[in-house]
């Protein structure tokens, strides 16, 4: 039990700094956030609790190929908030584009064999 609070309180820890950097320097808070950190602890965790080099593998492919699809919510939230849409709406937005994007992602790597 204490294991789980270590990786909680880690990883939530990566999240406030990122949260606290980025009020006073908002594009070091994005290049922090940027960094696959959650990814990175997920895989030692795993290695950590079952040393199944196999599922980090099928983990760590399957984070790339789940990327690709997240990043035009990184430009289509600040276009949309530019234009005067609300963060709400603008947040919305991106989780559906990203939602659809991850559809499609997973149709199209189905027709080459790669089931995500």
């Amino acid at each position: 039990m204490a294991w789980y609070f270590i990786k909680l309180f880690i990883t939530a820890g990566i999240i406030v700094l990122i949260s606290e950097v980025s009020k006073k320097l908002p594009l070091l808070g994005s290049l922090i956030a940027s960094l696959p950190l959650i990814s990175v602890l997920g895989m030692i965790w795993m290695y950590g609790e079952t040393k199944d080099l196999q599922r980090i593998a099928d983990h760590a492919e399957g984070t790339f190929w789940y990327v690709i699809p997240s990043l035009p919510m990184f430009l289509l939230m600040p276009w949309m908030i530019r234009k005067g849409i609300s963060f709400p709406a603008a947040l919305s937005a991106g989780i559906v584009l990203t939602g659809i994007l991850y559809f499609i992602m997973t149709k199209a790597l189905a027709k080459f064999g790669m089931n995500l």
